[in-house]
C-alpha cells in the first residue's frame, strides 16, 4: 500500500481535527456512558461546533438537542454513535445519506459475538463499500487529540482535566488502554499528540489511521496497543513510511502465551506458531515489540536514539558503568534472559578509564563504587566508555545517591546525553525527582531492570523495514490443494532450490530394470491425496536392489489397501538414500496476518519439542538467510564449532532464500511450501531435499 499524503491528510482532519462533530444518542446523565464524551469535550475547551442528537430530549445537560441527524443545520464532520448495537446499522446508513464522512462506533456486539454479530458486522462492510464512508470501530472507546482539545471519548478515565500534550501518538485496539496510558504517562511527564481507540477494525486498521498522520510534524513517534495483525498490509506500509520520516513505532501486543497452529498441514504451520509470526512481523517492519506495560512509554526517548540501519548489523553489545554492583547485576542479569550480553570494557578502554584516575576492575560492569557518586568520576568514566569502539549502548545504573542527592546524581547523565552513542540511565532506588530530570533532559531512563532490559532488547531486536519487498498477488482467500512430490520438485526446480535425484514408476507395475542413481534407495507413495505418506506406510527405505524394489512396490500396494482405501495412489517415486551432516527444515507460508513468511528450523524428531527456527518476512536476501541460520542452535554442530566438520551453510543460504521468492512469484499462487528435510552436506558439497510439500491456491 503506497502512503498516499493527500487521503492521510483528509482522514486525519476528520478524524483528530474536525470542525464540528455530532454525539448521537447523547445522555442528559454526564456521569453515564452516553453522557460523557459532551462533558469531556466541553471541560477540555474544544473549540469545534458540538451536535448533540437525542430524539427524546430537547435539550442534554443544558445544551440544545437535535431530533436526528438529518434535523442538524450542517453536516457534521465526525459522527461518535453511542447507541445501541441493534440501532448502528440505520445509523451508519443515514450517515452515508447525508454525506457524511466518518462515524465512530462505540456499541459491541458484531463479530466477536457469534453469528448474529458476523452478520450486523458484514451489513457494515456492505455499506462502507458501496457509499465510501469512513468507520471507526465498532467497539471504539473515541478519539482524543490534546492540541486540538478534541476528547471524544466515552472513556472514564478522562474525566481528569489537562491531559498532558507531547509527541507521541497513540493507537490501541482497546479502548481502557488509551486511559490506562495517559494516567501513566501523566505520573511519567509523558504526554500525547493523539490517541485513538480502532476497536474491531471493520475499517479503519491502526497501520491506516497511524499512516494518516505521519505528516504530521507535531509528532514524533507511535505507540500502539494490538490484540491482533488482522490488517497486517496496512500496518506494514506505515512501519515502512515510519521508518523513512525517522519516527520510531513502539508495540505491546496480546498473544504471547498463544498455542501454535496445531491443525496446520505442514509443520510450518505449528512451528511458526501464531506469536512467533507476529513477533517476527514487528521485528521486520521495524517495530519495537515491548513485553511490558511500563515500557511502553519509556521507550520511546531510547528507540529514536537508535537508528534502524540497512544493511548493517544489528546493535548488541551494551557497556554499564553503575555505582551499585547489585543494582547492575540486576540489569545484566535481565538483558541475558533476552539474549542480549553486557559488553566487557576492552584492554584500551580499561587503560584509558586507568589513566583518568578511575579504578575498576576488569567485567562486565564497570563498577565505579562509591567513587561513581562524585561527578567528575561518573562523567569521565561515561565520557570514555562513550567513545569506546566496543559497545552501541551505554547504560548508567545509578544507586542511592539518585533519591539522596537527585540533582548531582544524574547531572553527569545529563551532561553526556548530548553524545553520538546512545546512553541510558536506570535508577536503582525510587527516586522520582531523578527520573523526572532525565525525563526532562529527554534521557532515555527505566525505574526497573526489566523495563530497562525489555526496550534495550526491543528497540536492538528491530530490523529495517526498508530492506522489505513491493508484495502484489499473495492472497488466502481460497481452497488449497496438495501437489504431489514428484510436482513439489519441479517447482523445486523453478526456484533452483536442489533436491535429490528421484523418478516415478506405477506402484502396481514392474520394478525398473535400471535407474539413474545407484541403489540404495527409498521407495515412496507419490500422490496429492497423501501428503503425510508416513503416516499410512507410504514409505520404505533402504531398499538395495531391484528384487528389494519390487518388494517394497508390493509393501506400498498392502498398506494403501489397508490404510488409504479409495484414494488416488498410481505413482511410486523413488530416490537414492543419502546422508549429511544435519537436516533442517525451510518452510514457507502466507500467513493471513503478516503474509508472506519463511522459516528454518532444526530437523528430526526434536524440531517440535525445541522449537530451535527462525522466522522472516519473505522474501529474504542471501544475507538475511546467513542470519537465519546463525540464529538456529542446533546449526551451530556445523559451523565448524570446536573442530567439527563443516557443512555447507553458505549452500542452506541460498536454498533458504531461493524459496522465499516465492512472495514474489504469485504465479504460482503457493500458499505454504515446505522441505522437510533437507540435508546439509560437508562444506562445498551443498544442500539436498529429500521430502517437498507443497499447497497450493
Amino acid at each position: 500500500m503506497a502512503f498516499q499524503s493527500a487521503i492521510g491528510s483528509e482522514l486525519a482532519q476528520l478524524l483528530l481535527n474536525p470542525r464540528s462533530v455530532a454525539i448521537v444518542g447523547a445522555s442528559d446523565d454526564a456521569t453515564k456512558t452516553a453522557g460523557r464524551p459532551q462533558r469531556f469535550l466541553r471541560q477540555a475547551g474544544f473549540a469545534g461546533t458540538v451536535y448533540l442528537v437525542n430524539p427524546r430530549r430537547p435539550e442534554v445537560q443544558g445544551e440544545r438537542a437535535w431530533p436526528s441527524l438529518s434535523a442538524l443545520p450542517e453536516v457534521p464532520d465526525h459522527v461518535f454513535v453511542l447507541t445501541p448495537t441493534g440501532t448502528v446499522i440505520d445509523t451508519v446508513a443515514e450517515c452515508a445519506r447525508l454525506g457524511i464522512k466518518l462515524v465512530t462506533v462505540l456499541a459491541s456486539g458484531f463479530s466477536e459475538s457469534g453469528p448474529e454479530g458476523a452478520a450486523r458486522e458484514q451489513e457494515l462492510r456492505s455499506i462502507i463499500m458501496q457509499t465510501g464512508i469512513r468507520l471507526l470501530g465498532p467497539s471504539s472507546l473515541g478519539v482524543i487529540n490534546p492540541r486540538a482539545r478534541l476528547v471524544l471519548t466515552a472513556n472514564a478515565a478522562f474525566a481528569e482535566p489537562d491531559i498532558p500534550t507531547g509527541r507521541v501518538f497513540v493507537a490501541s485496539h482497546s479502548g481502557s488502554m488509551i486511559g490506562a496510558l495517559v494516567s501513566r504517562g501523566r505520573a511519567r511527564s509523558v504526554g500525547f499528540a493523539g490517541l485513538v481507540s480502532v476497536g474491531n477494525e471493520v475499517d479503519l486498521s491502526i497501520g491506516e489511521i497511524c499512516a494518516a498522520t505521519l505528516d504530521d510534524p507535531g509528532i514524533d513517534g507511535y505507540v500502539l496497543f494490538l490484540e491482533s495483525l488482522n490488517h497486517g498490509a496496512a500496518l506494514r506500509a506505515f512501519a515502512v513510511e515510519a521508518a523513512k520520516r525517522h519516527k520510531p513505532v513502539i508495540a505491546y501486543k496480546l498473544g504471547r502465551s498463544a498455542a501454535a497452529a496445531e491443525m496446520a498441514v505442514t509443520h510450518t504451520g505449528v512451528l511458526a506458531g501464531e506469536d512467533d509470526v507476529a513477533d517476527a512481523f514487528l521485528k521486520d517492519c521495524g517495530i519495537a515489540r515491548v513485553g511490558i506495560l511500563e515500557a511502553l512509554l519509556e521507550s520511546q526517548p531510547l528507540a529514536s536514539r537508535v537508528p534502524l540501519a540497512l544493511g548493517k548489523p544489528a546493535p548488541r553489545r551494551v557497556g554499564i558503568v553503575t555505582t551499585t554492583g547489585g543494582g547492575a547485576a540486576m540489569v545484566v542479569d535481565q538483558l541475558g534472559i533476552r539474549g542480549i550480553d553486557a559488553e566487557p570494557a576492552s584492554a584500551e578502554t580499561l587503560a584509558k578509564l586507568a589513566a583518568a584516575g578511575i579504578s575498576v576492575n576488569p567485567g562486565r560492569v564497570a563498577d565505579l563504587t562509591l567513587a561513581g557518586a562524585r561527578y567528575d568520576v561518573m562523567k569521565g568514566a561515561l565520557d570514555i566508555m562513550l567513545a569506546a569502539p566496543e559497545f552501541d549502548l551505554v547504560l548508567a545504573v545509578v544507586g542511592s545517591s539518585a533519591r539522596s542527592q537527585p540533582e548531582l546524581a544524574v547531572k553527569p547523565i545529563i551532561d553526556s546525553a548530548d553524545s553520538a552513542k546512545p546512553l541510558a540511565a536506570m535508577i536503582v532506588p525510587d527516586a522520582p525527582q531523578a527520573i523526572a530530570q532525565l525525563t526532562a533532559a529527554q534521557v532515555p531512563c527505566f525505574r526497573t531492570p526489566e523495563a530497562c532490559a525489555d526496550v534495550i532488547a526491543a528497540v536492538f531486536g528491530r530490523r529495517s523495514p526498508l530492506a522489505l519487498a513491493e508484495l502484489s498477488g499473495t492472497t488466502t482467500g481460497s481452497e488449497a490443494r496438495t501437489l504431489s512430490e514428484a510436482q513439489a520438485y519441479e517447482l523445486l526446480d523453478h526456484l533452483g532450490v536442489p533436491h535429490a535425484p528421484c523418478v516415478t514408476t506405477r506402484i502396481d507395475g514392474e520394478a525398473p530394470q535400471a535407474l539413474p542413481f545407484d541403489y540404495p534407495v527409498a521407495v515412496k507413495v507419490c500422490s496429492a491425496e497423501i501428503p503425510h505418506k508416513t503416516e499410512i506406510g507410504g514409505v520404505v527405505l533402504n531398499v538395495s536392489d531391484r528384487a528389494g524394489l519390487q518388494a517394497a512396490l508390493a509393501t506400498l500396494r498392502a498398506n494403501l489397501a489397508q490404510c488409504a482405501p479409495g484414494i488416488a495412489a498410481d505413482l511410486a517415486l523413488i530416490q537414492p538414500m543419502r546422508q549429511g551432516l544435519a537436516e533442517v527444515l525451510i518452510g514457507y507460508r502466507v500467513d493471513p496476518q503478516a503474509g508472506p513468511i519463511i522459516m528454518l528450523a532444526a530437523g528430526g524428531i526434536w524440531a517440535e519439542v525445541a522449537r530451535d527456527r527462525s522466522i522472516r518476512l519473505a522474501p529474504v536476501s542471501v544475507t538475511t538467510a546467513q542470519e537465519m541460520i546463525g540464529e538456529v542452535r542446533a546449526l551451530k554442530t556445523v559451523s565448524g564449532l570446536r573442530g567439527k566438520q563443516r557443512g555447507d551453510l553458505p549452500a542452506l543460504a541460498l536454498a533458504i532464500s531461493a524459496l522465499s521468492q516465492l512472495a514474489l512469484q504469485p504465479q504460482h499462487a503457493v500458499q505454504e511450501a515446505e522441505i522437510n528435510p533437507v540435508m546439509i552436506m560437508a562444506e562445498g558439497r551443498g544442500v539436498m531435499a529429500v521430502d517437498a510439500l507443497v499447497l497450493k491456491r
